[in-house]
């Protein structure tokens, strides 16, 4: 199976192919709401602003997993999002990214990039980078900021 093979939750509780982002370069990241990363969504925001005409999408996958920073509801985590950051791009329903109930996809993409704790995500704000061919090329770490990643980025466009 490939990544577009997969199927995940809209904000509102709708099924989406990944199919939709073929031919597109994807940043998929778990985030929070509360948590010490949380400001990365001025920097994702900014990216998406720079190369969303280029056809770059950044997926954003709310996850409570971690020390549950990610509480509230779907919408109020959009709601957040919008408010405090302007965030306008893709936002899913929140997720389980490790365990036994982690979302296919996360399962995909931690099969394919490892991370220092192997294919388990560390915390919050892990990023995943996708060519246009679907391939997942890369994985960062929290502490890499969306700035630290731009030429990346840039470089598949």
């Amino acid at each position: 199976m490939g990544i577009y093979d997969y199927s995940v939750k809209d904000i509102q509780g709708n099924d989406v192919s990944m199919e939709e982002f073929k031919g597109k370069v994807l940043l998929i990241v778990n985030t929070a709401t509360g948590c010490g990363f949380t400001p990365q969504y001025d920097g994702l925001e900014a990216l998406y602003a720079k190369y969303k005409d280029k056809g770059f999408e950044i997926l954003d996958f709310p996850c409570n997993q971690f020390a549950g920073q990610a509480p509230g509801t779907n919408e109020e985590i959009v709601s957040f999002c919008k408010m405090k950051f302007g965030v306008s791009f893709r936002q899913f329903a929140k997720i389980k990214v490790n365990g036994k109930e982690a979302d296919p996809l996360y399962v995909y993409l931690k099969s394919q990039q490892k991370g220092v704790l192997g294919e388990r995500i560390k915390w919050n704000f892990t990023k995943f980078l996708v060519d246009r061919d679907g391939n997942v090329i890369a994985r960062f770490s929290p502490g890499d900021t969306p700035e630290s990643i731009d030429s990346k980025i840039e470089a598949l466009l």
